[in-house]
């Protein structure tokens, strides 16, 4: 029986993970943070180098099943699928994640599967614009690739809490006041 939380946060840049995966990092005891940027190889070898680093992943998580242990992933695997069904890949990964996202299923943790958005796509503008933001080398981004981002993770989402009913697959609204979403945050997780 799961006596720890497994807890994935996705969403588009812009959304706001690195704020609200600190937050959960510093207010629920025992919890370890992970930060993921998968390859950089968008070709075809991309997709073994990235299934490879998935599966191990998941060997790791299992091997700390039942540890008292809280994991929090900023990112995973679901990010792969996403920027692949974009066609920001040369490959689709789909079979991969199918894979992955079955294992990740029975995994012995109380699983929550966050998907941030924002309701408000100007917020993007000014998010990823402002002074400060971290730019990733080789990486670009815009406005509308973060919608485009933004409704293929909340169509994930969909698709994951109609497939795997233990998993508690939450969508939370980042463009209002921050100590609600904390609030909301921490009422859906549980602590």
């Amino acid at each position: 029986m799961a006596n720890s939380k497994l807890i994935v946060v996705e969403g588009a840049q812009g959304t706001g993970k690195t704020t609200y995966t600190d937050y959960i990092r510093h207010t629920l005891s025992y919890t370890n943070l992970y930060r993921l940027g998968g390859t950089s190889d968008n070709t075809e070898s991309g997709f073994y180098k990235a299934k490879h680093m998935y599966e191990v992943l998941l060997d790791y998580i299992e091997n700390l099943q039942n540890m008292s242990i809280n994991l929090l992933f900023d990112r995973t695997f679901f990010s792969e699928e996403n920027y692949c069904r974009l066609g920001k890949k040369a490959y689709s990964f789909t079979s991969a994640y199918n894979e992955l996202l079955e294992k990740f299923s029975k995994l012995d943790f109380e699983i929550f599967y966050i998907t941030l958005y924002v309701e408000n796509e100007n917020v993007f503008n000014e998010r990823l614009n402002r002074e400060g933001k971290a730019a990733f080398k080789n990486s670009s981004f815009s406005i509308q690739n973060s919608i485009d981002q933004q409704n293929e993770y909340l169509k994930m989402a969909e698709e994951v809490k109609n497939k795997y009913p233990n998993i508690h697959v939450i969508n939370v609204k980042t463009d209002r006041d921050m100590n609600e979403v904390k609030n909301e945050i921490r009422k859906n997780i549980g602590y």
